[in-house]
């Protein structure tokens, strides 16, 4: 997997400069490399899958507007989750006063078929479940960590936490997950 991970950050890297270049394609590979993971981690925030989507949508409109400020010294990956978690905050602080109506039923089902696009074996999905019952920091860090695979690193970045908050965040949420995973009669293997 760490393999697999490089090869995607370089890949990620090799497309933004080729798009830095004027092709367009390379951006779109972009889009759909990462679309329904930061989907999935907005959601997270917004508690709403069209939200969701849009903010998706307006992270990406952001990296071709301001397609120079991106620094190579950092994974495309991480660069991506840090303005989807600024966004999604952006979006909840506008928003905490304006509670709309909204159609759950196709949300819910929406919000499913992107679930199981990301958590695809039955395990995951049980997981998933377990990790809906935790404290949202816990569930980020645990997201990002186990499934997304980012470094302490890149997460304090994201979380806007210094390295040590985070390690210390990560020990706790694993903890906490496999206590609960153990009352489900689930192995969590970190």
């Amino acid at each position: 997997m760490e393999k697999n991970k490089l090869d995607n950050e370089e890949e990620s890297k090799i497309l933004y400069k080729e798009y830095l270049k004027g092709n367009q394609e390379a951006f779109e590979k972009i889009v759909l490399m990462y679309k329904n993971n930061l989907i999935y981690f907005i959601n997270k925030y917004v508690n709403n899958l069209q939200i969701a989507e849009d903010i998706s949508q307006d992270v990406f409109v952001y990296i071709l507007i301001n397609k120079e400020q991106y620094d190579f010294k950092y994974s495309l990956k991480t660069y991506l989750y840090m303005i989807a978690k600024c966004r999604a905050i952006n979006y909840l602080k506008k928003e905490a006063k304006n509670v709309k109506v909204q159609d759950y039923d196709n949300l819910y089902k929406d919000e499913r078929q992107l679930e199981d696009l990301v958590f695809s074996r039955d395990k995951d999905r049980k997981i998933r479940e377990v990790l809906k019952n935790m404290k949202p920091e816990y569930q980020t860090v645990i997201i990002l960590n186990v499934y997304e695979g980012f470094k302490y690193k890149e997460i304090a970045k994201i979380m806007q936490k210094n390295i040590i908050d985070v390690k210390s965040l990560i020990h706790r949420a694993k903890k906490r997950l496999k206590k609960l995973l153990e009352k489900e009669g689930i192995s969590y293997d970190e």
